[in-house]
């Protein structure tokens, strides 16, 4: 059974188009949205997620890199949920404690269909990352926009660090890992008291 989706997604300020395979067996990877950093971290989210994916984004850019951050954000949730499918035998839970560096980030996620964030993760000083720049408060804005798509509940939460680098490198890591982790096929039936997530 394949669990690919591809999807595109056109609004006044943004075009995007997303293919997604879970269970990444070409290990394709590429993201190209005119933010450099943003695409770095596109590139861990599919390497460390163990996916094919191709995300390719335009958008208002002179304005800034908010619509395009969000607009990714939505359509690789809205990929990842149909990919998913009816999630028979997925782990459905996943959690762990990733480092980069001086950075720890911590993630529990569960694949539930009830959307909800918990993001504790905060920076000192403001860094924008990236020419043009990436606004590393915009890291927050993609988990909850990923995870209101997507149908998941995600905690993520900053346990140490100090550079603004590491710190958002380190949620998409652990991210992609917990995505990777929840999403295993170990079982033949759904993961739920209720015979549905």
């Amino acid at each position: 059974m394949s669990r690919s989706a591809r999807q595109q997604r056109t609004t006044k300020e943004t075009t995007i188009s997303v293919v997604l395979d879970l269970d990444g067996p070409t290990g394709v990877v590429s993201a190209t949205t005119g933010l450099p950093f943003f695409d770095h971290m596109l590139d861990q989210l599919g390497r460390h997620g163990g996916f094919d994916l191709v995300v390719e984004a335009t958008g208002d850019l002179q304005v800034d890199g908010h619509h395009t951050v969000e607009d990714v954000a939505i359509t690789i949730g809205e990929v990842f949920r149909q990919a998913i499918g009816d999630k028979a035998g997925v782990r459905r839970f996943a959690s762990g404690l990733f480092p980069l560096d001086e950075a720890l980030v911590e993630v529990a996620l569960d694949l539930s269909g009830r959307p909800f964030i918990a993001y504790e993760v905060p920076f000192g000083e403001v860094l924008p990352l990236g020419d043009p720049p990436f606004n590393p408060e915009m890291a927050e804005h993609f988990w909850q926009s990923f995870a209101s798509a997507a149908g998941i509940t995600l905690h993520i939460r900053l346990r140490e660090g100090r550079n603004t680098h590491h710190i958002v490198e380190a949620t998409f890591k652990g991210v992609a890992r917990c995505l990777r982790d929840a999403v295993r096929l170990e079982g033949g039936g759904v993961p739920s008291t209720k015979g549905v997530i």
